[in-house]
């Protein structure tokens, strides 16, 4: 602005002039000083469409904020996921153990019947054999394998519950981290294409087999949990735990799968040996059986023989001894018939005929009665050999039947309440 000049001589007075010359300076500044303010306030003041431009800005922020938290929903649903597919599995992994141990206790009851069965053999046949070491074996061996599947079962079960636990924490995180996005798209599409592709362009395996993850696990961790922010350590805790878990499942898994094939092996295999060992038992009771009727049949001609021997010396014996009246002898049989009365006319003339015939009589006497003691003997053997082939023969029945009934419940298709009954 110009400052006002006077030429001249000026009529009126100075001071009503300077007054006037005052205000004139004092609105000159005043208008600079407002014009200097209009051109501050042009660079500085806020346009006149300020709140749609803070609308907008605001806008901006929450999209960012709730896209980043479908991203963290999104992760937390793949890992419930993960968890709900590793709780199945490890679910029919207690099924087979389960499963495992049904057989087992299953093969302990029919062990245990085996040996009650076999404790009604006959009194010889009781004694131990070893069938009875197999089927001791094999308890143990069973009892053994049951306290180890206990165990894993129990270790299983506690694991389920982790799991549970962790897949409970997933989804009260889910559930509160999913409250902003009730106006936003969930579907996984929406943020492979969103403000984020750069970081799920390359997809991350997970670890479901087969399965892919699309977001990028590096980009949600410990250091990038902030407690106002998207992904809480709440969060990053609950996926942490979630996969820590997972992964103890999994080798958990793993270990049951190699437990119970080795367990049913080594099952398979005492089973085997024991069904061996009673089928070569009942072989040898059937070749001694069998022996023994060899025996028998030869004792039994011994004795025939012997009888006949017996008879024979007996009618001997008879023959000897002569008629039992003294009337039915003939002359010729008499000790005193004329040829001999006449020989004995001379002195010392004595005939030892007398003697001879008590002498033979003796013999053959002795003879039978040796014969009669060896026939009784041999009656004794004959009945030791048959109460010998019973017993064998009970016995191998016996066994068999084991054997029949052990290879019919191999299947375990059967209850163990009414089994044996």
């Amino acid at each position: 602005m110009a400052t006002v000049k006077y030429a001249g001589t000026t009529i009126g007075p100075e001071q009503w002039r300077n007054s006037s010359l005052r205000t004139i300076k004092l609105t000159q500044t005043v208008v600079q000083k407002s014009d200097k303010s209009n051109d501050v306030g042009r660079a500085l003041d806020p346009l006149p469409h300020i709140r749609d431009i803070v609308a907008s800005l605001s806008n901006d922020e929450l999209r960012r904020y709730t896209r980043d938290v479908r991203v963290v929903v999104s992760k937390l649903r793949e890992s419930l996921l993960e968890t709900n597919e590793e709780i199945k599995s490890m679910t029919r992994g207690k099924e087979a153990l389960e499963k495992a141990l049904e057989h087992v206790r299953k093969d302990i009851k029919l062990n245990k019947e085996s040996q009650r069965v076999r404790t009604t053999r006959p009194p010889k046949e009781r004694d131990h054999d070893g069938a009875d070491d197999l089927l001791g074996a094999e308890l143990a061996h069973l009892l053994n394998s049951k306290k180890t599947l206990e165990n894993q079962l129990r270790l299983t079960q506690q694991q389920l519950q982790s799991l549970e636990s962790a897949r409970r924490r997933l989804f009260a995180v889910l559930q509160e981290r999913s409250r902003v996005l009730d106006l936003l798209c969930h579907a996984n599409s929406s943020i492979l294409n969103s403000a984020h592709e750069h970081a799920t362009r390359h997809r991350v395996p997970s670890g479901l087999d087969g399965r892919i993850s699309a977001i990028d696990s590096n980009r949600l961790g410990a250091s990038a949990a902030d407690a106002l922010g998207p992904y809480t350590p709440e969060t990053d805790q609950a996926l942490q735990e979630a996969a820590e878990a997972r992964a103890r499942s999994a080798y958990l898994r793993k270990t049951l799968r190699d437990t119970i094939d080795q367990i049913e092996r080594l099952q398979a295999a005492a089973h085997k040996a024991v069904n061996d060992g009673l089928t070569q038992k009942v072989a040898e009771s059937m070749t001694l059986r069998q022996h023994l009727g060899v025996t028998h049949g030869e004792n039994r001609h011994s004795i025939h023989r012997a009888q006949r021997w017996f008879d024979a010396t007996e009618r001997a014996r008879g023959y000897t001894l002569g008629p039992t009246m003294s009337a039915d002898l003939m002359t010729r049989e008499r000790l005193e018939r004329p040829l001999v009365r006449v020989f004995q006319r001379h002195t010392g003339t004595q005939l030892p005929e007398a003697q001879e015939i008590v002498h033979s009589g003796d013999g053959l006497l002795q003879s039978m009665t040796a014969t009669s003691r060896n026939i009784g003997l041999m009656r004794i053997t004959q009945r030791k050999v048959m109460d010998d082939v019973r017993s064998k023969s009970a016995a191998s029945s016996i066994d068999s039947s084991i054997i029949r009934m052990r290879r019919g419940k191999a299947n375990h298709r059967w209850c163990l309440g009414a089994a044996f009954a």
